[in-house]
């Protein structure tokens, strides 16, 4: 969940575990999704896109809606008990809460480590980002390889120029988790998270660990590191339901910039390979 998934998770936040496929997979390190554990174990981070993840993705933000993942809906059978914040834990949140609503655009840099539990290793990436409220967001993968991803009027689109292959499909951003919609001022993090505060000797803010109230195929828990004096995220850590962590640092923060909304729009060379979701969901 990149700023995502968290953000995301993105991340955010946009971190997602949708359902898995031995014939799906999408690009390594995608902020939309958590890379495959299979094939993608043995064709090494440099290998080509598949085009269905970032459908799939989106098909469980919204199966995560209907069945009750969001917190205005849904039935509430499987829902944990809500335990109150520490004083100091909702102070925290509150102002970060805060610090996104009054936060129109922002870019920052940012470094993405995905470690896999299994296979016990960590592949690094990183890049740009951007955001411009009410639902646009922009990754640059610069390291290993260039790649972009941009979520922009309910749509996500993912670009590989060495592959070639610009895949476009739906996301429904009334969908998504207030773990991603927190950033547009909307979500409410403790309407579907038990949030509390973890040690965290090497962190340089304050961790905080948010377990969904209601069980989510997508991932098990979000981890935030907040600066205590700006109550910005520094920091945003999805673990998967098998253990392993998608984890994404951001620094060089900048906002209010007036961003503009052309900047997320992609420009791809002419033999680039289309391959169109939306019209499929058609």
């Amino acid at each position: 969940m990149s700023w995502l998934t968290t953000l995301m998770a993105l991340a955010v936040a946009l971190t997602a575990h949708p359902e898995r496929s031995d014939v799906s997979r999408e690009v390594e390190g995608s902020p939309f999704a958590h890379p495959e554990r299979s094939e993608a174990e043995s064709r090494g981070p440099q290998s080509s896109p598949s085009t269905s993840r970032l459908a799939r993705y989106a098909r469980a933000e919204r199966s995560a809606a209907t069945d009750g993942g969001m917190a205005d809906g849904g039935s509430r059978a499987h829902r944990k008990p809500i335990r109150p914040m520490a004083p100091d834990v909702k102070a925290l949140v509150d102002r970060m809460q805060a610090f996104y609503e009054r936060t129109s655009d922002f870019t920052a840099g940012f470094r993405q480590e995905y470690t896999y539990q299994i296979a016990r290793r960590t592949q690094s990436s990183s890049g740009k980002v951007l955001f411009l409220k009410p639902a646009m967001m922009r990754w640059e993968y610069e390291k290993p390889s260039r790649k972009v991803f941009v979520l922009a009027a309910e749509k996500a689109y993912a670009y590989d120029p060495e592959a070639l292959t610009l895949t476009i499909t739906n996301v429904k951003t009334n969908e998504l988790s207030a773990s991603v919609t927190f950033l547009m001022g909307v979500g409410r993090l403790e309407n579907e998270f038990s949030i509390a505060r973890a040690d965290c000797p090497s962190c340089k803010g304050v961790l905080l660990e948010l377990t969904p109230l209601r069980p989510d195929q997508r991932f098990r828990m979000v981890k935030l590191e907040v600066d205590p004096q700006t109550a910005q995220v520094l920091k945003s850590t999805v673990v998967d339901p098998d253990g392993s962590q998608n984890a994404i640092s951001f620094f060089d923060l900048k906002t209010n910039q007036g961003i503009s909304k052309d900047q997320f729009k992609l420009k791809t060379t002419d033999d680039t390979h289309v391959i169109d979701l939306t019209k499929a969901a058609k």
